[in-house]
């Protein structure tokens, strides 16, 4: 699949990097839905991966960047070049200190929608696991891993070695036949064995010379399980890597191999220590007997110095015939013994090491996860400071609102008219002993003038409470108090207006200089002073005029600003 893909995004350029090792884009074949041109790379033209943005602001895998400023001088930004070459700036020549990771955009990619190329795979998840996916898809084409040549789906590959690979073949040393792998075991040499052939001198060349590449290539870690896969280190690290299905077979296989054996050899469930302990008691016992009875024959046979070692069983002693060969037996059975012992033993080493790497890599993970949290905690302590300047710039903006609407409203000439809308409602509220006040929007008596509002009480207050509307005027802070004349002392009209145009209601006062309340203001506002017994409630509603007109009330306040 990478080999496919790689060559589709470059299409043989120079451009590109190797594909083997310096992996780029993932092809835009695998996305469920057409992939946005920002999530492409301005280089290979697939889905970014490990996406870098440089100061131009265009964006590039991380390999492709790489091989570009690998392979040449001064490179310049593609996507620059190509839109407008009069843009071509000093941010534009790529260098490491010209590009940044893009973590927003390779968020965003981790998420997108994929699906597995491989012919009969229904796998679909996201991008993030996409790689994880290929390195064990099933349906993935791969090269066989002895060097056959051939092409094989990942699942078949064990039975391609068993039945299919003609690498996979073992020379009897003693009938010199080629045989499978799988079949090896059960093999039985035909009763006349083959009469060996001195070999010719070209054929002795040839195998020099393969004992010479023998000798300058390692052997797969897994050979005495039955691997026969042989290469340099990088080749065997990377055959090591992609076969380990076939490994884990091979190591079930002689697991199999040595539990068939030891059951038909000494007819147990399992084989213990006890056991080859026991037989090489019994072997030790043979050979002592057997030097004893070669002792015995040496003296009789007129002192002749003979050393015991140059007899053998069969032909100095034929009586002890039975016993030489139940020796011979067991010597061979231990020797079998000893020899799957020291394939459990390398089997062990083996898996030891992958145990200890396993364990680097996990620990790496945990401190890599550990960095991961700390990060996150600090950028969920900046998320909070933004969300707390955010809640007050809200406020400070509704503030802002607040004052535009007020301004927007108010008047400069001491003259202002208050709509009161939703009468029946707010009246019944009054009377209810809800909001009992209202207040109208500030208004100024100049430009530069008294900041002041009206303060109405349609269910009355003090004197007026429940038969009047109580009207009241309200002396506030304003900007330019310090250059205005204290106490206030313009006199105050009140109307309440009559939408018919007949008989309006007016009451007015002058302030009393000496209360508090047109004094200069030393909190928001002063205490409100007017008139409590504005207007009588009974004549709100009269047939003749109209003070109430569509459940809306008209107040006006003219402040006589004449000096």
């Amino acid at each position: 699949m990478a080999e496919e893909s790689t060559g589709r995004l470059f299409n043989g350029l120079s451009s590109a990097p190797d594909e083997n090792e310096y992996p780029s884009g993932f092809p835009q074949s695998i996305c469920d839905d057409v992939p946005h041109v920002k999530y492409l790379c301005s280089n290979c033209n697939n889905v970014l991966n490990k996406a870098r943005q440089t100061l131009c602001g265009h964006r590039y895998c991380l390999a492709c960047l790489n091989w570009l400023m690998r392979n040449n001088k001064n490179p310049v930004c593609k996507k620059c070049k190509e839109d407008d070459p009069s843009t071509v700036s000093e941010e534009s020549i790529l260098t490491s200190e010209h590009f940044y990771s893009d973590a927003a955009i390779n968020k965003e990619i981790s998420e997108l929608k994929v699906h597995c190329a491989n012919q009969g795979c229904n796998w679909k998840n996201t991008l993030k696991h996409y790689e994880d996916h290929q390195s064990q898809c099933d349906y993935e084409l791969i090269p066989c891993n002895i060097g056959c040549g051939h092409m094989v789906i990942r699942k078949m590959l064990a039975n391609h070695l068993e039945k299919g690979c003609a690498n996979n073949m073992v020379v009897c040393k003693k009938c010199t036949r080629k045989i499978r792998q799988a079949e090896f075991q059960k093999h039985i040499c035909e009763s006349s064995p083959v009469k060996e052939r001195k070999p010719t001198k070209a054929e002795t060349r040839e195998k020099n010379r393969q004992l010479t590449n023998m000798k300058n290539k390692d052997l797969c870690r897994f050979a005495e399980a039955g691997c026969t896969f042989k290469g340099s280190k990088e080749k065997i690290k990377e055959h090591e890597q992609s076969a380990l299905v076939l490994h884990m077979g091979l190591l079930l296989q002689v697991f199999h191999n040595i539990k068939t054996s030891l059951l038909s050899d000494l007819g147990s469930e399992d084989v213990n220590e006890a056991q080859v302990s026991g037989m090489q008691v019994k072997i030790k016992r043979l050979e002592d007997t057997l030097q004893s009875l070669r002792i015995q024959g040496a003296m009789e046979m007129n002192g002749e110095d003979l050393e015991v070692d140059s007899f053998t069983e069969p032909s100095v002693f034929h009586g002890d015939q039975k016993q030489g060969q139940e020796l011979e037996e067991c010597r061979k059975k231990l020797a079998e013994l000893e020899q799957k012992i020291q394939v459990y033993e390398n089997i062990v080493t083996v898996l030891n090491r992958e145990v200890e790497k396993t364990q680097l890599t996990l620990a790496a993970f945990e401190c890599q996860n550990r960095n991961d949290q700390e990060s996150i905690k600090d950028l969920e302590l900046k998320v909070t400071e933004h969300q707390r300047q955010l809640t007050l710039k809200d406020i400070a903006i509704s503030s802002l609102h607040l004052r535009i609407a007020s301004l927007e409203q108010a008047t400069f000439d001491g003259t202002f008219i208050w709509k009161i809308s939703e009468l029946s409602r707010k009246m019944q509220e009054a009377a209810a002993g809800r909001g009992s006040s209202l207040y109208s929007p500030a208004f100024y008596t100049g430009k530069y003038g008294y900041k002041v509002c009206m303060r109405l009480y349609l269910n009355g207050d003090g004197g007026g409470k429940g038969t009047h509307i109580s009207l009241f005027f309200v002396v506030m802070r304003g900007e330019y108090d310090a250059l205005l004349l204290w106490p206030f002392k313009h006199k105050v009209t009140f109307f309440l207006m009559d939408q018919n145009h007949r008989e309006h209601v007016i009451d007015a006062f002058r302030p009393d200089l000496s209360s508090t309340s047109f004094q200069r203001p030393v909190k928001e506002m002063n205490v409100a002073s007017g008139c409590p017994l504005f207007f009588p409630l009974s004549r709100l509603h009269s047939p003749k005029h109209a003070y109430c007109k569509d459940d809306t009330l008209f107040v006006k306040c003219i402040v006589d600003v004449t000096p």
